[in-house]
């Protein structure tokens, strides 16, 4: 489980925590992320857990949702049930 493990770091400390993070689950290994940067999120996660006012208001799939309804369930300017859960999107066997 990470909690927020980029954010003091630089561009190539960035990178490198997100390359381990990718060898680990080519190793078969599950990770948390729990991060506010998007960016981040949506280029290595199998799944997005949205939460809103300390509540999950969502699971989506960043393959099938965009990035700015992500943003906007955050902050409460889409309705979570908008977006397109990942129990819709087609299953992966990364998962």
């Amino acid at each position: 489980m990470l909690d927020e493990p980029t954010a003091a770091l630089g561009v190539r400390e960035t990178l490198q925590v997100l390359d381990l993070i990718r060898r680990l689950r080519e190793h078969g290994r599950s990770v948390v992320l729990i991060s506010h940067s998007m960016p981040e999120v949506f280029a290595i996660a199998d799944r997005v857990h949205i939460h809103r006012l300390g509540r999950r208001a969502a699971i989506v799939s960043p393959k099938t949702t965009v990035m700015s309804d992500v943003v906007a369930v955050i902050t409460g300017a889409l309705r979570s049930d908008a977006v397109v859960s990942a129990a819709l999107a087609p299953a992966r066997a990364d998962c």
